[in-house]
């Protein structure tokens, strides 16, 4: 089979409380076909039917998780079998760390669908070793930790279904600080601690890179400029070739120490950049606050 033109199918699961039932009705409410728990079995018979002349379907999502039990472990081979046929698809994972999954679980009271007691931190771990190969495997991966319900549906709308039905890139320039943790979902992490930090200039240590007096220290620096030429550079010769591969979203992470100097004035820079060079973009300062 060719190629399935005009039918656009993702792929979405991810980790038991980490928004896949929040994502499908933003897809639902974009005007996506959506089946939640389809064994994986079933999965190229539906997307040939949708595929066939006259099939009022041109979107579909597919709902998949461990819920699914065997036929979730049947979901390599389908994966393998799409490709093979060149159907084209694309898979979002939502992610969340352990304490804020036990946390979402105690607040739902509900208990973990890989285990029959109350040790949901236990499930959560059989869970993600379970999910690894489709964590690594997937196109968009979204770590919803510190996002509220708004934020993710918001995430999803502005990003992720904007892509899909532009079929352009959407990047995410974020900043963020080492000592609160690497964003899960970053594509491209990036360190900045070895530019000189403000933070050890009284007069601007509580201000922040959105500031004029600390943007301008950041940028003054030779190290500052040579790395922005560099990771330009790198930027403008990756990006194409993500697009060629397929990739539609793109999450690029900054970090310093506390995500409050160095990493915002770099994200900044980075954003404009980009901007520049024409892409849908959007902004976020994980750890400004």
């Amino acid at each position: 089979m060719e190629k399935s033109e005009g039918l656009k199918t993702i792929i979405i699961t991810g980790l038991s409380g980490a928004g896949r039932t929040l994502a499908m009705r933003c897809f639902e409410d974009a005007g996506y076909f959506c089946i939640d728990n389809l064994p994986s079995s079933l999965f190229l018979d539906l997307i040939n039917i949708c595929s066939l002349p006259g099939s009022k379907i041109d979107k579909l999502a597919l709902v998949i998780d461990v819920r699914s039990r065997d036929f979730f472990d049947q979901l390599p081979n389908v994966l393998k079998d799409l490709n093979k046929k060149n159907i084209d698809y694309q898979i979002l994972f939502l992610w969340a760390g352990d304490e804020t999954l036990v946390k979402r679980f105690k607040e739902t009271r509900r208990t973990h669908p890989l285990v029959k007691n109350a040790n949901v931190l236990k499930g959560i771990r059989i869970e993600k070793e379970r999910m690894k190969f489709l964590r690594e495997t997937a196109n968009i991966v979204i770590d919803t930790s510190h996002l509220t319900p708004m934020e993710l549906k918001n995430r999803i709308n502005n990003t992720i279904i904007s892509g899909l039905e532009r079929e352009r890139m959407q990047i995410q320039v974020v900043s963020f600080g080492y000592s609160l943790g690497i964003p899960w979902d970053a594509d491209l992490v990036m360190d900045v601690r070895f530019l000189p930090n403000p933070n050890y200039v009284e007069s601007l240590k509580l201000k922040s890179g959105l500031d004029k007096e600390v943007y301008d220290f950041v940028m003054s620096k030779k190290e500052t400029e040579k790395f922005l030429k560099i990771f330009s550079k790198l930027l403008s010769y990756t990006i194409p070739n993500y697009i060629l591969e397929g990739k539609n979203y793109l999450k690029i992470a900054i970090g310093c120490t506390g995500g409050r100097h160095r990493s915002v004035v770099i994200a900044k820079e980075i954003f404009d950049f980009l901007k520049e060079q024409g892409y849908e973009l959007i902004i976020d300062h994980r750890d400004l606050q």
